[in-house]
């Protein structure tokens, strides 16, 4: 999977460890093709099948987001993998409500609210920005 190496790449730049548990969490947020659960993930974690243990999942997600690999969409208390490389963004997702799909966009951020934190002096150094809707799938229905 070309992303797994990536994220490898972009690990090894930054002078991280992509370890064995971190490269399992990103492979099943790869393979998701939805936001993901934490507890959906530990239970899918172990390849013969056996969850694993909790931290283990929350230890990685968290090492996946602070790396910029992955994204928690806080509304539904999920995570995604990042599909916009190691470029710096502003993550922003479009999220059907039928079908819970969710589409990451580069939007290039709210300038004003970035400025308006920057006037406050206040460094924002993550922003998400969720949109609801119905997917084009689900309108067709």
């Amino acid at each position: 999977m070309a992303e797994l190496e990536a994220a490898t790449g972009l690990c090894d730049r930054a002078e991280e460890k992509l370890t064995p548990g971190r490269r399992r969490v990103l492979e099943l947020l790869l393979r998701a093709g939805r936001p993901a659960k934490a507890y959906d993930l530990i239970a899918q974690f172990g390849e013969d099948g056996r969850p694993t243990k909790p931290p283990t999942v929350y230890r990685a997600l968290d090492f996946l987001e602070r790396q910029g690999l992955a994204h928690r969409i806080e509304s539904l208390n999920a995570y995604v993998a990042c599909r916009q490389g190691d470029k710096a963004h502003t993550a922003a997702f479009l999220i059907c409500r039928c079908c819970q799909t969710s589409r990451e966009l580069d939007t290039g951020g709210p300038t004003e609210l970035l400025a308006a934190g920057e006037r406050l002096g206040f460094s924002l150094d993550g922003l998400i920005i969720e949109g609801y809707g119905l997917c084009a799938d689900c309108r067709a229905d």
